[in-house]
């Protein structure tokens, strides 16, 4: 089973703030306050007027993102970061590899990467989305790790997001319908 991320992550009233007046923004609840913006071609075009890039090179360290940050979408973000963390998060997995990006802005400023990692050895705590996620304020739980925490896992793509938020639902939605099932 794949799985794709492409998404920009923080408080969930900050992003309701910045996003308010965008016609192709849809948010996603996640938990603790937190919400999830899956970036879509029509977003970027929205937030920076040009067509996005896509990098043809494969991830790497001096290239973690398959979206091409543009200065525009750049200074979008560091905008909303006046306001508090925001993320940027991109992963891919399918057939047993892929990869998992990273960064971090802050006060109006990137505080944080970009983190880029495609081995995934290193303890959990240490992968870039859980290091993101950390910097923005996650705070520990009885799921495994910080992605899991926010409920990054119950969507497996950004169509699976775009649906999430069109329901308005929340990752807690999920939680409740396991345990209807277990109790039935």
């Amino acid at each position: 089973m794949s799985y794709q991320l492409s998404a920009v992550v923080a408080d969930a009233e900050l992003l309701r703030e910045q996003t308010t007046e965008l016609d192709h923004a849809v948010l996603g609840e996640l938990r603790q306050d937190f919400a999830l913006l899956p970036v879509t071609p029509q977003l970027v075009i929205e937030l920076t007027g040009s067509l996005p890039d896509f990098a043809t090179d494969d991830r790497s360290t001096e290239c973690p993102f398959g979206l091409v940050l543009s200065t525009a979408l750049v200074e979008v973000l560091t905008r909303w970061s006046q306001s508090g963390p925001v993320a940027y998060l991109e992963a891919e997995f399918g057939a047993g590899s892929g990869y998992q990006s990273a960064a971090v802005w802050l006060s109006g400023e990137l505080s944080w990467g970009p983190c880029f990692d495609d081995e995934l050895e290193a303890p959990r705590p240490l992968w870039p989305i859980n290091g993101a996620l950390t910097r923005l304020g996650v705070e520990p739980g009885t799921w495994i790790d910080p992605f899991a925490e926010l409920g990054l896992h119950l969507e497996r793509n950004t169509n699976g997001w775009l649906a999430h938020g069109r329901r308005r639902l929340s990752a807690d939605y999920w939680d409740e319908l396991v345990e209807q099932w277990e109790n039935q």
